[in-house]
């Protein structure tokens, strides 16, 4: 009986101790947020830098770390404070590659540090971030000063299926308060899944929505055509839930030797660059056959071939359904849309083709002039060439 007594006031000490830990508003100080580089990286956050293979990404997150080592310039001009760097890759060796990448950018090597595997039983064996990361923990605290951890990949700190957003909730959220608690910012580093062109670049990560949502800023990297029809790689910001989620940098990939006979790669920052992730690193040729196919039925449908429309008020479903500007102009010349002005200070209006208007077009093009909105051809939008519209009349027919 005395037994049974004790185990019941044992349980109920268990039951008071197991609670839920509340705190008010009122006991709280709201606080900045703690940025390493002011809206792109933060101190005590998970980041996520994603993009297809080949586009750098280790050599962007190094050229990170090599900023912070010496205190250097951002690609916008800000100053960073100098700080320690932990570096953790499964695929890259720190001293044939990831060592020579940092000096390449100029990075002070007694600032960084790579992990290289965890003790276990009086062994040394690979790190894995899902099992070691309280190990991990004291030796941030013991070095002192990190200010930025690289994790690559990212995936390996999940234990169970990446794809599952539960799993990979709960897999990141010690990565999430390593990063609180050692005040430095986390940067994973993943790929693109496969497909999916013409889609939000940060919805592109592989695997589960979940490491998208976890993070607070998603950087994407990618190649796309310059204004000119060369090619140019962006780092763009694809989400933030602290800050801008648009703009980018343009970049480029360099090769130098940081020690006579070891070649290495750097990043060579460019100019700023203005728009959405979507916009900045989606070309017309990238999204999928069928993709301008369904925003080319979806704009005839809003689109009459008697009556102008204001070409928003078209484009609002399409916007709604996930098409980029760029897709719905390509889906606008598909269809054969026509263009003019209301009036000076008005929008633009659209409208379809009809049969009077291709007759017209064909047998007396000479009549129809740029001044007059009752002509089908007339205040063209001025991306809009006469070529292409002439084109697009031929497609009709």
């Amino acid at each position: 009986m005395k037994r049974d007594y004790q185990d019941i006031v044992a349980a109920l000490d268990a039951q008071i101790n197991d609670r839920v830990v509340l705190v008010k508003g009122s006991d709280l100080r709201p606080q900045p947020v703690r940025w390493l580089w002011q809206y792109w990286l933060a101190l005590g956050k998970l980041h996520i830098l994603a993009g297809a293979p080949g586009q750098g990404k280790t050599t962007i997150a190094l050229a990170m770390a090599a900023t912070v080592t010496i205190g250097g310039h951002w690609p916008d001009g800000s100053r960073c404070a100098p700080g320690n760097v932990l570096i953790w890759s499964g695929e890259d060796d720190p001293e044939d590659t990831l060592l020579p990448r940092l000096l390449a950018a100029g990075a002070d090597a007694e600032r960084c540090h790579f992990i290289k595997g965890a003790m276990r039983d009086g062994e040394v064996v690979p790190f894995d971030p899902a099992r070691d990361l309280q190990q991990l923990r004291q030796e941030i605290e013991r070095i002192g000063g990190i200010r930025l951890l690289i994790v690559d990949p990212v995936v390996s700190a999940v234990t169970g299926d990446s794809h599952k957003n539960t799993e990979v909730r709960r897999a990141l959220q010690p990565l999430v308060d390593m990063a609180d608690a050692c005040n430095c910012a986390v940067l994973g580093i993943t790929h693109f899944a496969k497909g999916g062109q013409g889609a939000d670049p940060a919805q592109r990560v592989v695997g589960s929505v979940a490491f998208t949502a976890v993070a607070r800023v998603v950087m994407v990297a990618a190649k796309v055509k310059g204004e000119e029809g060369q090619d140019t790689r962006i780092l763009a910001r694809g989400k933030s839930n602290i800050g801008p989620d648009d703009g980018g940098f343009e970049y480029h990939l360099e090769q130098c030797e940081p020690i006579p006979g070891i070649p290495a790669s750097r990043i060579g920052w460019g100019k700023a660059v203005q728009g959405t992730a979507r916009e900045l690193l989606t070309d017309p040729d990238d999204a999928p056959q069928e993709d301008t196919s369904d925003a080319a039925e979806m704009l005839r449908a809003e689109l009459d071939s008697v009556l102008w429309t204001n070409s928003e008020e078209a484009a609002k479903p399409l916007k709604a359904a996930g098409f980029s500007k760029k897709q719905i102009w390509q889906a606008s010349k598909k269809v054969g849309v026509l263009r003019k002005k209301d009036g000076m200070k008005g929008g633009w209006l659209w409208r379809l083709r009809n049969a009077t208007d291709v007759a017209f077009t064909m047998i007396s093009p000479e009549d129809s002039t740029e001044d007059s909105e009752d002509s089908s051809f007339g205040n063209v939008e001025p991306s809009e060439s006469s070529g292409a519209l002439e084109s697009s009349v031929m497609e009709v027919l």
